[in-house]
């Protein structure tokens, strides 16, 4: 049975944001895969792995069904996208672009964890956690598979600017803010925080002895 909160939460324009980051966070597997020149079954772990990873591990941790083994169209998103970056010449993928759709899946994830876990009843404090969740883990288990460094332990912003979309948007519903509205100010934010420390190298300050 659908949980209450669930139930209303779903009504809203929200879960457009879970299709939303799953699609980017696929096409960001799927060029992780495409830049190891992998095989098109590889193509299609990696989007899938990336794109619901990060949901399942925030749906285990909240106590929600995993939303991909109720619902086919996480996972059908994911296929769709490998595909379409198999079929799609490699020059006209720039050589940054999975930091880009990455960038981009991570403002949207954000938003969505953290709303999912406050319909769930999570307190805002976890419930943001959950968006932070949401939106690392899949490019983190994408980095592993690959295996290249981490995104999240590379210089320039990226775990800030998630918690800075999910932050955002706990703190906005719980002033009152419209939910649609809320998502939209905390997406920009994370997103244009990403973006500037992609072109600008921007980082926080490193652990010195």
């Amino acid at each position: 049975m659908m949980h209450p909160a669930f139930e209303a939460f779903s009504t809203s324009v929200l879960p457009i944001l879970d299709i939303a980051g799953t699609a980017v966070f696929a096409v960001s597997g799927a060029l992780a895969a495409a830049r190891e020149r992998l095989t098109i079954l590889t193509f299609m772990f990696f989007a899938a792995i990336t794109g619901v990873g990060g949901g399942t591990v925030r749906d285990l941790l909240i106590g929600a069904p995993v939303s991909w083994m109720h619902n086919s169209t996480g996972i059908t998103v994911c296929m769709v996208c490998a595909l379409l970056v198999w079929f799609t010449p490699g020059r006209l993928w720039s050589e940054r672009a999975v930091d880009w759709f990455d960038g981009m899946g991570i403002a949207a994830y954000g938003v969505y964890g953290a709303a999912k876990a406050i319909a769930y009843g999570i307190p805002p404090v976890p419930a943001a956690l959950m968006g932070i969740v949401s939106a690392c883990m899949g490019g983190i288990f994408r980095d592993v598979l690959a295996g290249v460094p981490s995104i999240i332990i590379r210089p320039e912003l990226y775990v800030t600017a998630v918690a800075l979309s999910s932050c955002s948007y706990v703190l906005l519903t719980k002033a009152g803010c419209d939910t649609t509205l809320a998502a939209a100010i905390a997406i920009f934010a994370g997103f244009a925080l990403r973006a500037l420390a992609l072109l600008k190298g921007l980082s926080l300050p490193h652990y010195r002895k």
